[in-house]
């Protein structure tokens, strides 16, 4: 769902792929991720963190990451960021 107040949406990640190729940050929006089904981890600013199932992670502005599913499963993500700005985003 992509509408002026709200951007949210599920990230579903096969073994072995990432989010976004390149790491990313937003300047002004923060971003929350809900790991729904599967593992993972969370990159952040160059950190990797476990990410099991039921994991919440608030990434605030500036703050650079990225999603890897490093399991043998299918990884799925709920992602929410305050409002839709698609000019925010910038890649590292």
């Amino acid at each position: 769902m992509r509408g002026p107040s709200i951007d949210w949406g599920i990230i579903l990640l096969k073994p072995g792929e990432a989010m976004a190729e390149v790491d990313h940050g937003h300047r002004e929006v923060d971003e929350t991720f809900y790991f729904v089904e599967g593992s993972g981890q969370m990159i952040v600013n160059g950190k990797n963190h476990a990410a099991p199932r039921g994991s919440v992670f608030l990434i605030e502005p500036n703050e650079i990451h990225n999603i890897q599913n490093n399991s043998k499963d299918q990884l799925k993500v709920l992602f929410i960021k305050g409002e839709y700005k698609p000019e925010d985003k910038y890649e590292c």
